[in-house]
């Protein structure tokens, strides 16, 4: 990676666009701003420089993302399906294709956004599930750490449960800061940034408090079907810029 005025200007811009995620959503959405990021990068070298901001950003969200506004039974049960998730995410990053991760993930997505637009875009209200909120967390834990894309498997047991507004933003926080806490070295370890990347993280920095704030005065003016159908949505992307990764990578 070259340290030049075009690569810290996208990045900075990158990094700007996901703390406005993480301060609009509560997190999850990481993967919209890191084709920015693939343009003056690899995208193993944009995960190494991402890994630490994300930590960042969570610190700074928690000036807006309240204990108050966690679900801790959702947390509770989440939680370790996260971490184990995670581990295996190392071993696999290693060892497995990650186009068939990034494939496998968008088909299930888009599956999931389909059959809510054909129920007719309502938010239903379905009872907490153990199961579903394991396996959530375990998938989450694994795409987190593979391609920072843990999003999907988490919106899909959340969104369901039809959370307040702030709970679903402030739970999904919660989530992704530990979850970006127990990654941070992993990804690392894998990519060992240079002096250059550790420079442009440090000018980086600058962009998250105004990002994460812009974000989350969004949320203030979204009410909750707005920002429901605005997480349906950017989830499609999210599963689109997935599958395009995991074909594309064939097709090159």
């Amino acid at each position: 990676m070259e340290l030049s005025v075009a690569t810290i200007l996208v990045a900075f811009a990158g990094v700007f666009l996901i703390g406005f995620m993480r301060g609009a959503f509560g997190g999850g959405f990481a993967i919209i701003g890191i084709p920015l990021l693939s343009v003056v990068m690899d995208p193993v070298t944009a995960g190494g420089l991402l890994a630490p901001l994300f930590i960042a950003m969570d610190l700074f969200a928690l000036r807006y993302w309240k204990p108050s506004t966690w679900s801790r039974p959702d947390l509770a049960l989440l939680l370790p399906g996260l971490v184990i998730g995670i581990g295996l995410g190392y071993l696999l990053f290693r060892v497995l294709d990650h186009r068939v991760i990034a494939i496998m993930m968008a088909a299930i997505t888009l599956v999931f956004v389909g059959l809510w637009f054909v129920g007719g875009g309502k938010v239903t209200i379905r009872s907490r599930s153990s199961p579903k909120a394991v396996t959530a967390g375990l998938a989450s834990g694994i795409t987190t750490m593979v391609a920072h894309s843990g999003g999907p498997p988490l919106a899909m047991y959340l969104l369901p449960l039809g959370l307040g507004k702030e709970i679903y933003a402030g739970t999904t926080s919660l989530f992704f800061t530990v979850g970006n806490a127990i990654k941070a070295v992993p990804w690392l370890l894998l990519v060992k940034p240079t002096v250059d990347v550790w420079i442009l993280m440090a000018i980086c920095l600058l962009a998250i408090p105004a990002g994460v704030w812009l974000g989350w005065r969004l949320h203030g003016r979204l009410d909750q079907g707005q920002l429901y159908r605005a997480c349906y949505g950017l989830l499609v992307v999210t599963a689109l810029k997935l599958l395009w990764d995991g074909v594309s990578g064939y097709l090159a």
